[in-house]
């Protein structure tokens, strides 16, 4: 077995990378985990079983080559795991980052299901894709011959980046329009330093603009440029704005000073770590700094602002969310660093309202919106019945009223679709009940011709991968279509 470079793990233990002290991290915006060495994720990888139905590959949305690379990497051949790894995703080094494979591929993992411990498999997607950028493997975009169709894009997220990738590739021009000064979407401004630090973005985003992608930043769509505008200028439009509108809650005190939105303090947050200049950080508004703070909500947004919170040196923090640990929507790995780190969660709680004081007893007559936060009336949760997805419903418990002391409130709840038909002045662009773009989830075709939708658009909010797989077939869907327009032109 020992000479046999795979099939090591009966033999070899899982290992993660290892992963900075809490007190160390909780001081800074670095990621968390170290790099791995070379003879270390060859052993890594080697524990692959190199099974002859590989779930991993299977459960990751991209259906990456896990088991090649694995093996690649195994025998020592990084250049040609790398490769292996960017034919199907844009963004390896963003992916090895920050996907949830505990949920995806490792968690699909056979040699999981035996009881051996799943392989490293994002341990060592992030290490062959940093090395590939350390030895130079990563060249810019070079088409082996200039195609005239021009695709714009509207958003510069993972989504609409993985289309312009895949499109750029194979000669069309392309140009991505996005309201924000940087590139990125929320890989940029959403999520925090520590678990994808920025430069690993800045350098993807110069690699696609030196391969000829255009960027028109600070560019709003429906102001700057009208969406007919745009039509008009390109053969193909593919929307990718992600979904940015905040999903809020409509209780007493919402709009209370010191209530924030989640977004509204990460994206501050980052800009800060960016070197720019933040008036609402300034003054404290969007910082954590010797606050008390609760942050409402369970998803990986929720546990991004409880980490931020730490690190900006909050005095305490919490996290309510309405279910337990076992059905909460967010990694439980990063509950784990979280947790590591001094948060503290209060599961099976919700908020009530926002207060003035933390006296419950004298609410109804000394409360009043003009005051700051100082409290969230929050009550206790049981988990009841399922609903019709499954998941047990939460129900309140009679009399578990309580206050929790709080300085700072951060909504973390969830982000829905902006009115787009509105937006840009386009009634006939289908949508569903939901506000969520009406597309061809193959194809990313509309019902209105030459428009497609890519990402949280079409989906609702999702995962990053979800988002570059859409990108991908999308790209492809496109190209298809104007090599059959070119065929007809031709007859």
């Amino acid at each position: 077995m020992s000479g046999q470079p795979m099939l090591k793990f009966v033999s070899v233990d899982r290992e993660m990378p290892q992963k900075r002290s809490a007190g160390e991290r909780a001081t800074d915006f670095s990621e968390i985990y170290a790099e791995f060495a070379r003879g270390k994720a060859a052993e890594q990888a080697s524990r692959c079983s190199q099974c002859g139905v590989p779930y991993c590959q299977s459960h990751c949305p991209l259906h990456n080559n896990i088991p090649d690379w694995l093996m690649l990497t195994a025998e020592g051949r990084l250049q040609e795991a790398y490769e292996a790894s960017q034919e199907t995703n844009s963004f390896p080094e963003i992916c090895g980052r920050i996907c949830p494979q505990d949920r995806l591929c490792e968690g699909n993992c056979v040699i999981e299901s035996a009881g051996h411990g799943t392989v490293t498999i994002g341990a060592v997607e992030k290490y062959i894709t940093d090395t590939a950028w350390e030895q130079g493997w990563v060249k810019p975009i070079k088409p082996s011959a200039e195609l005239m169709y021009s695709v714009g894009i509207i958003g510069a997220g993972p989504g609409g980046l993985a289309a312009a990738d895949r499109l750029r590739r194979n000669g069309v021009q392309v140009t991505v329009y996005d309201r924000y000064d940087r590139a990125g979407g929320l890989l940029t401004y959403g999520i925090p330093g520590f678990k994808l630090e920025k430069e690993v973005v800045n350098k993807r985003n110069e690699q696609l603009t030196a391969g000829g992608i255009r960027l028109e930043l600070n560019c709003d769509i429906g102001n700057d440029i009208t969406f007919e505008a745009l039509r008009e200028k390109h053969d193909a439009v593919i929307i990718a704005t992600g979904v940015y509108k905040i999903r809020d809650v409509d209780i007493a005190g919402t709009n209370r000073t010191g209530v924030v939105q989640a977004l509204d303090y990460l994206t501050a947050s980052n800009k800060i770590n960016f070197g720019d200049k933040v008036a609402e950080f300034d003054n404290g508004v969007l910082n954590a700094k010797g606050k008390k703070v609760v942050v409402i909500g369970g998803g990986d947004t929720a546990m991004d602002c409880v980490r931020t919170a730490i690190r900006q040196g909050a005095i305490s923090v919490k996290c309510m969310y309405r279910r337990d640990r076992a059905n909460m929507p967010g990694s439980q790995r990063e509950v784990q660093n979280a947790e590591e780190e001094g948060v503290v969660f209060e599961w099976l709680s919700a908020p009530k309202g926002f207060l003035e004081t933390a006296e419950l007893n004298t609410l109804s007559d000394a409360d009043t919106l003009s005051a700051p936060v100082r409290a969230v009336h929050g009550f206790k949760m049981r988990l009841g019945s399922p609903d019709a997805t499954g998941r047990r419903v939460p129900e309140p418990i009679d009399g578990s009223d309580y206050a929790e002391e709080a300085t700072l409130v951060i909504k973390a709840l969830g982000f829905e679709p902006e009115d787009l038909p509105k937006l840009f002045d386009q009634p006939d662009l289908p949508v569903t009940r939901w506000g969520t773009i009406k597309a061809d989830f193959k194809t990313g075709k509309t019902a209105v011709e030459g428009v497609y939708a890519v990402g949280d658009i079409v989906r609702g909010a999702s995962l990053v991968v979800w988002a570059i797989r859409d990108g991908r077939d999308t790209a492809d869907a496109i190209l298809k279509d104007m090599k059959t327009a070119a065929a007809i032109a031709a007859e």
